[in-house]
């Protein structure tokens, strides 16, 4: 799937394939145009995603070919044990979570997932969580902290299920305690937005010693569309409301509300998924190790003061 501002790139690389494709048939030597029209791609490239407007990098935290969070534990741990139920209503496939195992160590995973066809996203509910997987999360990192495991958090949705049951089931509540519960836990907690991080429902499991992003994902308290059509009744305005939003990786950083974002390879992390699993699983050892080294009451104190210190109002 290319976006509206991929085409150009797309463009010049059909050219590439027909120069190489014309080359072999002919036996013509157009190996410095090859070579000329490689680099232009590249810099091409370079330039285009390194000037992406805040709406393109919302698109492309979308991009259907991006990994999810399944895709992410499986291709980070070497073995990943998936945990089930809130032990009170049911089994939220929506949100997953287990053991799995990175270079010996033993990490609770848990995330919102979304589905890659039409079943799969009706199974999981386009990634948008009810009070029970709320609730299941939290139950896994209860466990985690019983056996003194750290807790790797991903997040990816475009908020928690709005329905009638899931108010009915206490969708409020179950976040609310969530972000209580979160502040508490005596492991190392790292939070790392790898998509979409929309609302309350990424806040439910984004509490954390260390909460990351990579690159081109978006975190923030209502989307683009939706903040359109409050304000304007129209979801035409979406571009307009994305750079007022301020809801990329940098802009999170710049205000202080995330402590770093993690590179993707250049194009998302969609076109190299390898790299990126590389990447995330190196990033999260080193955060890990750092964690680790702090004591447990320091460690609670630094992440109860990170976010106290954001938003802070000041009278005079």
């Amino acid at each position: 799937m290319l976006l509206d501002f991929e085409q150009p790139i797309a463009a010049l690389e059909g050219k590439l394939q027909e120069m190489k494709k014309l080359a072999n048939e002919s036996q013509v030597d157009v190996s410095e145009a090859v070579k000329a029209l490689e680099e232009k791609i590249k810099n091409l490239k370079k330039e285009t995603y390194a000037n992406l407007t805040r709406w393109q990098r919302v698109q492309l935290s979308r991009h259907p070919d991006r990994p999810y969070t399944l895709d992410y534990i499986n291709g980070i741990t070497d073995k990943f044990v998936e945990l089930h139920g809130d032990r009170t209503v049911g089994d939220d496939k929506a949100m997953v979570g287990g053991f799995g195992e990175v270079e010996g160590r033993s990490i609770m995973f848990i995330g919102q997932q979304k589905g890659r066809n039409t079943k799969q996203r009706q199974l999981r509910n386009f990634g948008m969580a009810n009070p029970e997987g709320y609730r299941k999360a939290l139950r896994l990192m209860k466990m985690a902290e019983k056996f003194g495991k750290p807790i790797v958090t991903l997040i990816d949705t475009p908020g928690a299920f709005p329905g009638l049951e899931a108010e009915e089931r206490g969708q409020g509540e179950a976040i609310a305690r969530n972000l209580k519960e979160m502040f508490m836990l005596k492991v190392p907690v790292i939070c790392i937005i790898i998509g979409e991080g929309a609302s309350g429902g990424a806040l439910g499991i984004a509490i954390g010693d260390r909460v990351m992003m990579l690159e081109n994902t978006w975190y923030s308290v209502i989307s683009p569309e939706s903040c359109s059509s409050i304000l304007w009744r129209s979801w035409n305005y979406k571009e307009q409301a994305a750079e007022a939003l301020k809801l990329t990786a940098k802009d999170m950083l710049q205000h202080k509300l995330i402590d770093g974002i993690i590179k993707e390879p250049l194009g998302g992390a969609h076109t190299e998924p390898d790299k990126m699993m590389k990447t995330m699983k190196r990033e999260i050892i080193k955060l890990l190790d750092e964690l680790e080294a702090l004591g447990t009451e320091d460690r609670i104190m630094q992440r109860i003061e990170k976010f106290s210190d954001m938003g802070v109002v000041l009278e005079s």
